[in-house]
Protein backbone atom coordinates (compact mmCIF):
# COMPACT_ATOMS: atom_id res chain seq x y z
CA UNK A 1 0.00 0.00 0.00
CA UNK A 2 2.83 2.40 0.77
CA UNK A 3 4.27 1.87 -2.72
CA UNK A 4 0.84 2.54 -4.27
CA UNK A 5 0.31 5.67 -2.15
CA UNK A 6 3.70 7.02 -3.17
CA UNK A 7 3.01 6.17 -6.82
CA UNK A 8 -0.30 8.11 -6.75
CA UNK A 9 1.43 11.14 -5.18
CA UNK A 10 4.35 11.03 -7.65
CA UNK A 11 1.95 10.65 -10.57
CA UNK A 12 -0.11 13.65 -9.43
CA UNK A 13 3.07 15.74 -9.15
CA UNK A 14 4.18 14.80 -12.67
CA UNK A 15 0.74 15.58 -14.11
CA UNK A 16 0.71 18.92 -12.30
CA UNK A 17 4.15 20.10 -13.38
CA UNK A 18 4.86 23.80 -13.72
CA UNK A 19 6.23 23.42 -17.24
CA UNK A 20 2.99 21.74 -18.37
CA UNK A 21 0.89 24.45 -16.71
CA UNK A 22 2.86 27.17 -18.52
CA UNK A 23 2.62 25.29 -21.83
CA UNK A 24 -1.17 25.30 -21.45
CA UNK A 25 -1.55 28.91 -20.30
CA UNK A 26 1.43 31.00 -21.44
CA UNK A 27 2.59 31.49 -25.03
CA UNK A 28 4.59 34.11 -26.92
CA UNK A 29 4.48 34.61 -30.68
CA UNK A 30 5.97 37.57 -32.60
CA UNK A 31 6.26 39.62 -29.45
CA UNK A 32 2.66 39.04 -28.34
CA UNK A 33 2.45 37.33 -24.95
CA UNK A 34 -0.64 35.30 -24.08
CA UNK A 35 -1.35 34.70 -20.40
CA UNK A 36 -4.50 32.58 -20.08
CA UNK A 37 -7.17 34.76 -21.80
CA UNK A 38 -5.11 37.98 -21.98
CA UNK A 39 -2.84 39.23 -24.77
CA UNK A 40 0.05 41.68 -24.24
CA UNK A 41 2.06 43.26 -27.07
CA UNK A 42 5.51 43.32 -25.48
CA UNK A 43 6.80 45.70 -28.17
CA UNK A 44 4.32 48.33 -26.96
CA UNK A 45 6.01 48.70 -23.57
CA UNK A 46 9.10 50.80 -22.83
CA UNK A 47 10.16 48.32 -20.14
CA UNK A 48 9.14 44.82 -19.06
CA UNK A 49 10.03 43.72 -15.51
CA UNK A 50 9.55 40.19 -14.13
CA UNK A 51 9.36 39.56 -10.36
CA UNK A 52 9.42 35.89 -9.27
CA UNK A 53 8.66 35.06 -5.63
CA UNK A 54 8.33 31.76 -3.76
CA UNK A 55 9.51 28.17 -3.63
CA UNK A 56 8.61 27.65 -7.29
CA UNK A 57 10.20 30.92 -8.49
CA UNK A 58 13.05 29.26 -10.42
CA UNK A 59 10.79 26.65 -12.04
CA UNK A 60 8.27 29.31 -13.05
CA UNK A 61 10.95 31.55 -14.54
CA UNK A 62 12.46 28.61 -16.46
CA UNK A 63 8.98 27.72 -17.77
CA UNK A 64 8.40 31.34 -18.83
CA UNK A 65 11.64 31.29 -20.80
CA UNK A 66 10.66 28.00 -22.37
CA UNK A 67 7.55 29.72 -23.75
CA UNK A 68 8.82 33.26 -24.40
CA UNK A 69 12.60 33.08 -24.77
CA UNK A 70 15.29 35.37 -23.33
CA UNK A 71 13.65 38.77 -23.48
CA UNK A 72 13.08 39.77 -19.84
CA UNK A 73 14.89 41.27 -16.86
CA UNK A 74 13.92 41.15 -13.22
CA UNK A 75 14.30 39.87 -9.68
CA UNK A 76 14.01 36.37 -8.21
CA UNK A 77 13.46 35.63 -4.50
CA UNK A 78 13.25 32.00 -3.42
CA UNK A 79 14.31 29.92 -0.41
CA UNK A 80 15.59 27.36 -2.94
CA UNK A 81 19.03 27.81 -4.52
CA UNK A 82 18.86 28.14 -8.34
CA UNK A 83 20.37 25.40 -10.50
CA UNK A 84 21.42 28.10 -12.98
CA UNK A 85 21.12 31.87 -13.37
CA UNK A 86 19.26 33.53 -16.22
CA UNK A 87 20.92 36.61 -17.68
CA UNK A 88 19.30 39.89 -16.71
CA UNK A 89 17.99 38.68 -13.34
CA UNK A 90 19.14 39.38 -9.80
CA UNK A 91 18.85 36.41 -7.45
CA UNK A 92 18.16 36.39 -3.72
CA UNK A 93 17.94 33.28 -1.54
CA UNK A 94 15.36 34.35 1.00
CA UNK A 95 14.41 32.32 4.05
CA UNK A 96 11.62 29.85 4.77
CA UNK A 97 9.64 29.57 6.98
CA UNK A 98 11.48 32.53 8.57
CA UNK A 99 12.83 35.52 6.59
CA UNK A 100 16.55 36.25 6.42
CA UNK A 101 18.83 39.06 5.27
CA UNK A 102 18.34 38.16 1.60
CA UNK A 103 14.56 38.32 2.11
CA UNK A 104 14.95 41.97 3.11
CA UNK A 105 17.36 42.75 0.25
CA UNK A 106 15.00 41.12 -2.26
CA UNK A 107 12.01 43.17 -1.09
CA UNK A 108 14.00 46.40 -1.21
CA UNK A 109 15.21 45.60 -4.75
CA UNK A 110 11.63 44.84 -5.86
CA UNK A 111 10.26 48.08 -4.46
CA UNK A 112 13.05 50.14 -6.02
CA UNK A 113 12.56 48.56 -9.47
CA UNK A 114 8.74 48.71 -9.38
CA UNK A 115 8.72 52.32 -8.20
CA UNK A 116 10.75 53.22 -11.31
CA UNK A 117 8.01 51.94 -13.67
CA UNK A 118 5.54 54.22 -15.44
CA UNK A 119 2.31 53.81 -17.43
CA UNK A 120 4.23 52.56 -20.49
CA UNK A 121 5.85 49.76 -18.42
CA UNK A 122 4.74 46.16 -17.92
CA UNK A 123 5.22 44.24 -14.64
CA UNK A 124 4.82 40.48 -14.65
CA UNK A 125 4.75 38.58 -11.34
CA UNK A 126 5.41 34.86 -10.91
CA UNK A 127 4.04 34.02 -7.47
CA UNK A 128 4.12 30.71 -5.59
CA UNK A 129 3.88 29.35 -2.04
CA UNK A 130 6.63 30.26 0.41
CA UNK A 131 6.77 33.79 -0.93
CA UNK A 132 5.76 35.32 2.40
CA UNK A 133 9.19 34.73 3.95
CA UNK A 134 11.29 34.68 0.77
CA UNK A 135 10.84 38.43 0.26
CA UNK A 136 9.90 40.77 3.07
CA UNK A 137 10.33 44.33 4.28
CA UNK A 138 8.64 45.65 7.43
CA UNK A 139 6.25 48.56 6.99
CA UNK A 140 8.00 50.31 9.91
CA UNK A 141 11.78 50.87 9.90
CA UNK A 142 11.79 50.38 13.68
CA UNK A 143 11.16 46.66 13.07
CA UNK A 144 14.58 44.99 12.71
CA UNK A 145 15.36 41.69 10.98
CA UNK A 146 15.54 39.98 14.38
CA UNK A 147 12.12 41.45 15.24
CA UNK A 148 10.79 40.26 11.89
CA UNK A 149 12.06 36.71 12.51
CA UNK A 150 10.50 36.69 16.00
CA UNK A 151 7.22 37.94 14.51
CA UNK A 152 7.16 35.12 11.96
CA UNK A 153 8.12 32.54 14.59
CA UNK A 154 5.37 33.74 16.92
CA UNK A 155 2.79 33.58 14.11
CA UNK A 156 3.89 30.17 12.76
CA UNK A 157 3.92 28.63 16.27
CA UNK A 158 0.69 30.28 17.44
CA UNK A 159 -1.63 27.61 16.07
CA UNK A 160 -3.43 30.18 13.92
CA UNK A 161 -4.52 28.99 10.44
CA UNK A 162 -2.54 30.35 7.51
CA UNK A 163 -5.24 32.87 6.54
CA UNK A 164 -5.03 34.54 9.95
CA UNK A 165 -1.22 34.43 9.96
CA UNK A 166 -1.17 36.11 6.55
CA UNK A 167 -3.60 38.82 7.65
CA UNK A 168 -1.05 40.06 10.18
CA UNK A 169 1.90 39.53 7.82
CA UNK A 170 0.20 41.67 5.18
CA UNK A 171 -0.39 44.62 7.46
CA UNK A 172 3.17 44.57 8.82
CA UNK A 173 4.74 44.41 5.35
CA UNK A 174 5.79 47.00 2.80
CA UNK A 175 5.26 44.52 -0.08
CA UNK A 176 2.38 42.21 0.92
CA UNK A 177 -1.36 42.67 0.73
CA UNK A 178 -1.22 44.41 -2.67
CA UNK A 179 1.60 46.80 -1.82
CA UNK A 180 3.85 45.55 -4.65
CA UNK A 181 1.04 46.45 -7.07
CA UNK A 182 0.83 49.89 -5.46
CA UNK A 183 4.56 50.35 -6.00
CA UNK A 184 4.25 49.45 -9.70
CA UNK A 185 1.25 51.72 -10.39
CA UNK A 186 0.47 53.00 -13.04
CA UNK A 187 2.20 50.19 -14.99
CA UNK A 188 0.31 47.35 -16.70
CA UNK A 189 0.47 44.33 -14.37
CA UNK A 190 -0.24 40.61 -14.60
CA UNK A 191 0.28 37.92 -11.95
CA UNK A 192 0.77 34.24 -12.80
CA UNK A 193 0.01 32.15 -9.72
CA UNK A 194 1.02 28.63 -8.67
CA UNK A 195 -1.30 28.32 -5.68
CA UNK A 196 -0.98 26.30 -2.48
CA UNK A 197 -3.98 28.02 -0.86
CA UNK A 198 -7.74 27.33 -1.16
CA UNK A 199 -9.10 28.29 -4.58
CA UNK A 200 -11.50 30.84 -3.06
CA UNK A 201 -8.76 32.82 -1.26
CA UNK A 202 -6.07 33.54 -3.89
CA UNK A 203 -4.92 36.67 -2.01
CA UNK A 204 -3.56 34.37 0.73
CA UNK A 205 -0.89 33.05 -1.67
CA UNK A 206 2.50 34.45 -0.54
CA UNK A 207 0.39 36.94 1.45
CA UNK A 208 -1.02 38.45 -1.76
CA UNK A 209 1.71 40.97 -2.74
CA UNK A 210 0.00 41.88 -6.03
CA UNK A 211 -3.70 41.47 -5.15
CA UNK A 212 -6.38 43.47 -3.31
CA UNK A 213 -6.39 42.45 0.33
CA UNK A 214 -9.58 40.96 1.76
CA UNK A 215 -8.36 41.31 5.37
CA UNK A 216 -8.40 44.44 7.54
CA UNK A 217 -6.50 46.03 10.42
CA UNK A 218 -9.45 45.17 12.69
CA UNK A 219 -8.92 41.50 11.75
CA UNK A 220 -5.27 41.82 12.83
CA UNK A 221 -6.09 43.25 16.25
CA UNK A 222 -8.68 40.51 16.84
CA UNK A 223 -6.29 37.73 15.73
CA UNK A 224 -3.48 39.03 17.96
CA UNK A 225 -5.84 39.03 20.95
CA UNK A 226 -7.28 35.61 20.07
CA UNK A 227 -3.88 33.88 20.12
CA UNK A 228 -2.32 35.92 22.94
CA UNK A 229 0.34 37.43 20.67
CA UNK A 230 0.38 40.78 22.47
CA UNK A 231 0.80 41.72 26.11
CA UNK A 232 3.14 40.46 28.81
CA UNK A 233 5.35 37.53 27.83
CA UNK A 234 5.79 36.49 31.50
CA UNK A 235 5.87 32.73 31.87
CA UNK A 236 5.84 32.07 28.13
CA UNK A 237 8.59 30.88 25.84
CA UNK A 238 10.44 33.58 23.92
CA UNK A 239 8.95 33.78 20.47
CA UNK A 240 5.37 33.08 21.53
CA UNK A 241 4.77 36.84 21.66
CA UNK A 242 5.28 39.49 19.02
CA UNK A 243 8.45 41.57 19.63
CA UNK A 244 8.25 44.92 21.41
CA UNK A 245 8.53 46.99 18.20
CA UNK A 246 5.53 45.17 16.69
CA UNK A 247 3.53 45.10 19.92
CA UNK A 248 3.97 48.87 20.08
CA UNK A 249 2.17 49.24 16.73
CA UNK A 250 -0.68 47.10 18.04
CA UNK A 251 -0.83 49.01 21.33
CA UNK A 252 -1.13 52.33 19.46
CA UNK A 253 -3.48 50.71 16.92
CA UNK A 254 -1.12 52.21 14.36
CA UNK A 255 -1.34 49.55 11.62
CA UNK A 256 -1.98 51.02 8.18
CA UNK A 257 -4.72 49.58 5.96
CA UNK A 258 -3.69 47.57 2.91
CA UNK A 259 -5.06 48.45 -0.57
CA UNK A 260 -8.53 47.08 -1.34
CA UNK A 261 -10.23 46.25 -4.65
CA UNK A 262 -11.12 49.90 -5.37
CA UNK A 263 -7.48 51.04 -5.20
CA UNK A 264 -6.18 52.58 -8.48
CA UNK A 265 -3.23 50.15 -8.38
CA UNK A 266 -5.54 47.35 -9.59
CA UNK A 267 -7.17 49.14 -12.53
CA UNK A 268 -4.56 47.75 -14.97
CA UNK A 269 -3.85 44.51 -13.05
CA UNK A 270 -4.86 40.92 -13.81
CA UNK A 271 -4.29 37.61 -11.98
CA UNK A 272 -4.32 34.06 -13.32
CA UNK A 273 -4.00 30.85 -11.28
CA UNK A 274 -2.53 28.28 -13.66
CA UNK A 275 -1.90 25.50 -11.13
CA UNK A 276 -3.62 24.82 -7.81
CA UNK A 277 -4.59 22.33 -5.16
CA UNK A 278 -7.60 21.18 -7.19
CA UNK A 279 -5.42 20.29 -10.21
CA UNK A 280 -3.22 18.07 -8.05
CA UNK A 281 -6.21 16.34 -6.48
CA UNK A 282 -7.85 15.69 -9.85
CA UNK A 283 -4.67 14.04 -11.14
CA UNK A 284 -4.43 11.91 -7.97
CA UNK A 285 -8.11 10.98 -8.25
CA UNK A 286 -7.73 9.70 -11.81
CA UNK A 287 -4.66 7.59 -10.98
CA UNK A 288 -6.20 6.15 -7.79
CA UNK A 289 -9.22 5.15 -9.88
CA UNK A 290 -6.92 3.39 -12.34
CA UNK A 291 -5.38 1.54 -9.40
CA UNK A 292 -8.81 0.08 -8.63
CA UNK A 293 -9.82 2.31 -5.71
CA UNK A 294 -13.17 3.87 -5.00
CA UNK A 295 -12.04 7.49 -4.63
CA UNK A 296 -13.42 10.32 -2.52
CA UNK A 297 -12.08 13.90 -2.19
CA UNK A 298 -12.72 15.72 1.09
CA UNK A 299 -11.10 19.11 1.76
CA UNK A 300 -13.35 19.90 4.72
CA UNK A 301 -10.49 19.97 7.22
CA UNK A 302 -8.24 22.50 5.47
CA UNK A 303 -6.67 24.71 8.19
CA UNK A 304 -7.94 22.46 11.02
CA UNK A 305 -5.72 21.40 13.90
CA UNK A 306 -3.76 18.36 12.69
CA UNK A 307 -5.16 15.94 15.29
CA UNK A 308 -8.75 17.01 14.68
CA UNK A 309 -8.19 16.73 10.92
CA UNK A 310 -6.65 13.26 11.26
CA UNK A 311 -9.49 11.99 13.45
CA UNK A 312 -12.06 13.35 10.99
CA UNK A 313 -10.40 11.87 7.88
CA UNK A 314 -9.73 8.47 9.45
CA UNK A 315 -13.36 8.22 10.57
CA UNK A 316 -14.43 9.21 7.06
CA UNK A 317 -12.17 6.51 5.62
CA UNK A 318 -13.56 3.83 7.96
CA UNK A 319 -17.11 4.78 6.98
CA UNK A 320 -16.23 4.50 3.29
CA UNK A 321 -14.68 1.06 3.88
CA UNK A 322 -17.95 -0.24 5.25
CA UNK A 323 -19.28 0.06 1.70
CA UNK A 324 -16.13 -0.73 -0.33
CA UNK A 325 -13.04 -2.71 0.59
CA UNK A 326 -10.59 -0.76 -1.59
CA UNK A 327 -10.98 2.95 -0.80
CA UNK A 328 -8.74 5.97 -1.38
CA UNK A 329 -9.55 9.23 0.45
CA UNK A 330 -7.82 12.36 -0.85
CA UNK A 331 -7.58 15.65 1.02
CA UNK A 332 -5.78 18.82 -0.05
CA UNK A 333 -4.75 21.95 1.79
CA UNK A 334 -2.85 22.41 5.04
CA UNK A 335 -3.35 21.39 8.63
CA UNK A 336 -2.42 23.62 11.56
CA UNK A 337 0.18 22.62 14.15
CA UNK A 338 0.76 24.70 17.27
CA UNK A 339 4.43 24.01 17.97
CA UNK A 340 5.94 24.11 21.46
CA UNK A 341 9.70 23.56 21.82
CA UNK A 342 9.74 21.89 18.42
CA UNK A 343 12.37 19.52 17.07
CA UNK A 344 12.76 18.56 13.40
CA UNK A 345 9.77 17.91 11.17
CA UNK A 346 6.77 19.67 9.71
CA UNK A 347 2.99 19.64 9.62
CA UNK A 348 2.87 16.66 7.22
CA UNK A 349 5.13 14.45 9.34
CA UNK A 350 3.33 15.47 12.55
CA UNK A 351 -0.01 14.61 10.92
CA UNK A 352 1.30 11.26 9.61
CA UNK A 353 2.84 10.25 12.93
CA UNK A 354 -0.39 11.06 14.77
CA UNK A 355 -2.28 8.95 12.21
CA UNK A 356 0.13 6.06 12.88
CA UNK A 357 -1.02 5.98 16.51
CA UNK A 358 -4.66 5.77 15.38
CA UNK A 359 -4.29 3.02 12.74
CA UNK A 360 -2.01 0.58 14.60
CA UNK A 361 -2.66 -2.98 13.35
CA UNK A 362 -5.23 -1.72 10.79
CA UNK A 363 -4.95 -2.32 7.06
CA UNK A 364 -4.69 1.42 6.39
CA UNK A 365 -1.94 3.55 4.84
CA UNK A 366 -1.58 7.35 5.17
CA UNK A 367 0.66 9.56 3.05
CA UNK A 368 0.95 13.25 3.94
CA UNK A 369 3.33 15.40 1.92
CA UNK A 370 3.93 18.89 0.60
CA UNK A 371 3.75 19.13 -3.18
CA UNK A 372 6.61 21.68 -3.06
CA UNK A 373 8.89 19.03 -1.55
CA UNK A 374 9.35 20.92 1.72
CA UNK A 375 7.85 20.04 5.11
CA UNK A 376 8.64 22.50 7.89
CA UNK A 377 12.30 22.61 8.92
CA UNK A 378 13.02 19.08 7.69
CA UNK A 379 14.68 17.67 4.59
CA UNK A 380 11.61 15.59 3.72
CA UNK A 381 8.41 16.42 1.84
CA UNK A 382 6.37 14.43 4.38
CA UNK A 383 5.94 10.85 5.50
CA UNK A 384 4.07 7.58 4.89
CA UNK A 385 2.69 5.41 7.72
CA UNK A 386 0.61 2.25 8.00
CA UNK A 387 -0.67 -0.20 10.57
CA UNK A 388 2.85 -1.51 11.27
CA UNK A 389 4.56 1.84 11.92
CA UNK A 390 4.03 1.97 15.71
CA UNK A 391 5.23 -1.63 16.24
CA UNK A 392 8.27 -1.10 14.03
CA UNK A 393 9.14 2.03 16.02
CA UNK A 394 8.80 0.13 19.31
CA UNK A 395 11.07 -2.63 18.01
CA UNK A 396 13.75 0.02 17.43
CA UNK A 397 13.31 1.44 20.92
CA UNK A 398 11.53 4.56 19.65
CA UNK A 399 8.68 6.22 21.55
CA UNK A 400 6.11 7.46 19.01
CA UNK A 401 4.12 9.42 21.59
CA UNK A 402 7.24 11.13 22.94
CA UNK A 403 8.31 12.19 19.43
CA UNK A 404 4.78 13.50 18.79
CA UNK A 405 4.76 15.52 22.01
CA UNK A 406 8.18 16.99 21.15
CA UNK A 407 7.14 17.88 17.56
CA UNK A 408 10.19 15.88 16.49
CA UNK A 409 8.81 13.45 13.92
CA UNK A 410 11.61 13.38 11.35
CA UNK A 411 14.25 11.50 13.43
CA UNK A 412 11.75 8.67 13.99
CA UNK A 413 10.87 8.45 10.30
CA UNK A 414 14.56 8.58 9.34
CA UNK A 415 15.22 5.68 11.72
CA UNK A 416 12.42 3.66 10.16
Amino acid sequence: MKEIARHIFDHALRRSSISQAFARNVHCDRGVLRVAEDLYDLNAYSRVLVVAIGKAAHSMLAALYEQAGERFEGIVASPVAPEFHIRGFRYFQGGHPLPNGDSMKAAEAMLKSLNALNESSFAMYLVSGGGSAAAEKPIDDEISLDDLVQTYRALVHSGAPIGEINAIRKHLSAIKGGRLAQAAYPAQQVSILISDVPDNTPDALASGPTMPDSTTIDDCYAIADKYGLVGSAHGLELGEKLPASVQELFARRALEETPKSDDPAFIRARWWTILSNSALLQAAELEAGRQGFVVEIDNTCDDWDYAKAADYLLERLRNLRRENERVCLLSGGEVTVRVENGGTGGRNQQFALYCATKIASENVCVLSAGSDGIDGNSLAAGAIVDGTTVDRAKNRGLDVFNQLARFDAEPLFQSL
